[in-house]
C-alpha cells in the first residue's frame, strides 16, 4: 500500500488540514466512525473507532504519518476514561506501522498560571479534565517507540466553528443579529487561534524533520485581545451594534450543582479569570509567525455564519 497521511477526525481542524494536503497533491485519507457527507473527491476514507484497538490498527496500516484532531464528550468522567484508551491505541498502532503522529492538543494540562504559557511549564493535575490531558501527555512523552509532535492550541474560532466561546453563542449569534452570550468575563485578554492557521500548523509539523518530534509546540495566535474586542470586530463586520450577555460568576456558581455543562465548564474558569496568553516564541523561531489577523479571520467567520 502507498504510504500516505491519515487524518483521524474530520472536524474543523481536520477539514482545514486535509484541504491543505489535498491542494498540494499529498495522498491523504480520513478516519472516523462515519463517513463525512462533505468528504472531498479524491480523499480516501476508512472507518475507525479510536476506542477499538483493532479498528485503529487497521486504519493506520499503510500510513507514513497520522494527524489526530479528535474530541470527546466534555465531561471529566468521560475524559478520564476514554482519553488514556484512545492514546494507548494510537501509540500502539503507530508503533506497529512505524508511523509518526502529529497530535492536536490543548493547554489544559498546564493548569492555572499567571505567566504566559510556555511548553516547558510543568504538567498539572488541577481538575479532572486537565489531569486527563496531563496523563496522556506523559504517555506519549514516555513512549520511545513512537515519534510524536503535539500542537497545543488555545480556544479556537473560524468559519463554521460552532463549539467555541466565539462560536454558536458568539460570532454566529452576532451574524444572526442577536446578542452574544459569554459564560465568563469577556474583558480578560485571551488568546484564540484561527482554525485555518491551525490546519497550516498541523501540515507544517507533518512536513518537519524528526528533530521536531518528541516535544510540544504552542500554536501561534494573532496579538492578544479581549473576547469583547473580538466580538466587537464581528459586530462591525455584520453591520450591527454589539450586545453581550455576560453570565456573572455568582450565577455560574449557583447553576453549577444543577447543570452538568456549567459544572464542567466552570472547572476551567482559571483560563478566563485572568489574562490568558500563549507564548509561541519557540514555534515562531523554528517555523513561521504570519498568522491571520482578527480583522480577516473574524470577517470570514461572520460571512460563514451569515450564509
Amino acid at each position: 500500500m502507498t504510504k500516505d497521511i491519515l487524518m483521524i477526525g474530520y472536524g474543523p481542524v481536520g477539514r482545514a488540514t486535509v484541504a491543505l494536503l489535498q491542494a498540494r497533491g499529498t495522498p491523504v485519507r480520513v478516519a472516523q466512525r462515519s463517513r463525512p457527507a462533505d468528504l472531498p473527491e479524491g480523499v480516501g476514507f476508512v472507518r475507525c473507532d479510536v476506542l477499538d484497538p483493532a479498528s485503529v490498527g487497521a486504519a493506520v496500516e499503510g500510513a507514513a504519518q497520522i494527524a489526530v484532531a479528535i474530541g470527546f464528550e466534555y465531561t471529566g468522567k468521560t475524559w478520564e476514561k476514554v482519553w488514556p484508551l484512545a492514546m494507548r491505541h494510537l501509540l500502539d498502532a503507530c508503533a506497529a506501522q512505524g508511523a509518526r503522529m502529529v497530535f492536536l492538543d490543548n493547554l489544559y494540562m498546564l493548569g492555572p498560571q499567571r505567566a504566559p504559557l510556555v511548553e516547558t511549564m510543568a504538567l498539572s493535575d488541577h481538575g479532572r479534565k486537565p489531569a486527563a490531558r496531563a496523563l496522556i501527555t506523559r504517555m506519549w512523552q514516555r513512549d520511545s517507540r513512537v515519534r510524536v509532535a503535539a500542537l497545543r492550541a488555545p480556544d479556537f474560532y473560524g468559519p463554521g466553528v460552532r463549539l467555541s466561546h466565539l462560536g454558536d453563542t458568539g460570532l454566529a449569534a452576532i451574524a444572526r443579529g442577536k446578542a452574544a452570550t459569554f459564560l465568563f468575563s469577556p474583558d480578560q485578554p485571551h488568546d484564540y487561534a484561527y482554525v485555518p492557521d491551525i490546519g497550516r500548523a498541523m501540515v507544517t509539523l507533518l512536513d518537519a524533520g524528526d528533530d521536531a518530534f518528541g516535544q510540544a509546540w504552542n500554536m501561534p495566535c494573532a496579538p492578544t485581545l479581549t473576547s469583547r474586542a473580538i466580538l466587537a470586530i464581528g459586530a462591525r463586520q455584520a453591520g450591527t451594534r454589539l450586545r453581550i450577555h455576560a453570565v456573572p460568576r455568582w450565577l455560574l456558581a449557583l447553576l453549577s450543582p444543577m447543570i452538568g455543562f456549567v459544572r464542567e465548564i466552570r472547572e476551567m474558569r482559571f483560563q478566563w479569570d485572568r489574562p490568558y496568553h500563549v507564548d509561541a516564541t519557540k514555534w515562531q523561531q523554528r517555523f513561521w509567525s504570519d498568522v491571520t489577523p482578527f480583522e480577516v479571520g473574524v470577517a470570514a467567520t461572520i460571512e460563514s455564519f451569515a450564509r
